[in-house]
């Protein structure tokens, strides 16, 4: 196997099977390699689903195998670091690769140390987490007989930021269906100052919270999970912030004053004072896990202060390295964390590339900061929000064909396409390379 290719790319998830498959299909590149040790890529965005009974976890999943492109190099190996200077990328047994243009999309890491306690109770009796166990979610809200049900998240930059919420409203969803509703409180627990960072969404899911009877608690900063007393610990104050996930997005406007009074506010739900901590008791806890990283990525020179690959957020072209570009959720870019980001920030790379390498120039599109975060509210309902940089609400044409006019709404066709059209796009058409 040659330890040399024109282009090499770290990550064999969303990001780096389409800017793999993009540059063999369209642009004709003959050397690609993928760094990529898992024998499985999944298509997480399904696990909301699952996680709520109504998708098949089997189907979100298929053999790497079968998804890296057949023209490209599948180096079966971890990458564990980068000498820049010399074009290489250090790797665990196959000893160093060299490269003319590099592409970093290994996804980000989960660092349960940044909450403590709560490694050691995820996946297990009644806490639970659609990122890491999606099935163990299903059975956690199937059996919950009443309570305290929490959602919560880290304040550090998660995927798909939107998908603490989306669980909770068709757990509340199930909760009424199965007459458990009527002896529960449900609350959502959040860093942040708003629903969503985008003012249209935010308008309809306030309305959905309501509807629901959801218990918002904003400024709530998770610090730590004592899994044996059940109890989930938070600082609060205004001077918290979302890491960076627009869903949490703060809002000076929607300032919340902080008293000894706010702990009342929880009807029937069991507060615990500890200095400037508070502690929810919960009968069932689902939450996203604090994510970084990759250690190998913020070990190396390639990441910015806060431990983010350092790209130019229209262009992902490294601010340092000119032949290095990185997207996905490993990039710095001040948007959500979502497949749909990716398939916008896919061909803008892939053009780049191609142009560096065919006529060694940049070319002139950019990103904008598109994602999209489908947010689930029944069963057989949808919100979509589509967003800039800026949190405009910028929704695709093509929904009209779909006879969607106000996709800030919920609707049931929305539903069917998270359901339904999204997995067909992903798995014929974004890990094939074709236009999408």
């Amino acid at each position: 196997m040659s330890s040399h290719h024109q282009v090499l790319i770290i990550g064999g998830g969303s990001a780096g099977i389409m800017v793999a498959a993009q540059l063999l299909r369209q642009k004709k590149i003959k050397d690609v390699a993928i760094i990529e040790p898992a024998d499985t890529h999944y298509y997480q965005p399904a696990w909301t689903l699952v996680g709520a009974g109504t998708y098949d976890y089997s189907k979100t999943a298929r053999p790497m195998s079968s998804i890296i492109p057949k023209e490209a190099t599948w180096i079966k190996d971890k990458a564990t670091g980068f000498d820049p200077e010399n074009n290489t990328v250090h790797t665990e047994s196959k000893g160093d690769i060299s490269y003319d243009y590099l592409v970093v999309a290994p996804g980000l890491a989960y660092d349960f140390s940044l909450v403590p306690g709560l490694g050691e109770v995820i996946d297990k009796g009644v806490v639970c987490s659609n990122y890491t166990d999606p099935k163990h979610t299903w059975e956690v809200i199937k059996n919950f007989t009443g309570g305290t049900a929490l959602f919560t998240q880290p304040t550090t930059p998660i995927k798909c930021g939107g998908a603490p919420q989306k669980i909770m409203y068709l757990a509340e969803n199930h909760f009424r269906k199965s007459g458990v509703n009527k002896k529960t409180d449900i609350i959502f627990a959040t860093g942040g100052t708003v629903i969503f960072g985008v003012k249209k969404i935010a308008k309809t899911l306030m309305e959905v919270v309501d509807r629901k009877d959801i218990n918002l608690r904003f400024h709530h900063k998770l610090v730590a999970v004592d899994g044996e007393k059940q109890i989930a610990w938070y600082e609060m104050g205004k001077e918290i912030t979302a890491g960076g996930c627009v869903v949490i997005s703060s809002n000076e406007e929607d300032d919340l004053k902080l008293d000894e009074s706010f702990q009342y506010n929880y009807k029937d739900v069991k507060m615990t004072r500890d200095g400037n901590r508070y502690g929810i008791h919960y009968d069932m806890l689902h939450t996203a896990p604090p994510s970084v990283g990759p250690k190998f990525v913020k070990d190396s020179p390639l990441v910015n202060d806060a431990g983010w690959l350092d790209v130019d957020h229209q262009t992902m072209q490294h601010k340092k390295f000119s032949n290095i570009f990185g997207l996905g959720d490993v990039a710095a870019l001040p948007t959500a964390k979502t497949g749909a980001a990716i398939r916008k920030q896919a061909p803008i790379v892939v053009d780049n590339i191609d142009l560096l390498i065919k006529q060694d120039k940049m070319g002139t599109k950019v990103y904008n900061g598109y994602s999209s975060c489908p947010l689930v509210t029944d069963y057989g309902k949808m919100v979509l929000a589509e967003f800039d940089y800026q949190n405009n609400f910028t929704p695709d044409p093509k929904l009209k064909q779909m006879f969607i006019s106000d996709s800030s709404k919920e609707h049931w066709r929305l539903w069917m396409l998270k359901k339904y059209g999204l997995p067909h796009l992903y798995w014929n058409k974004m890990m094939k390379g074709k236009h999408v």
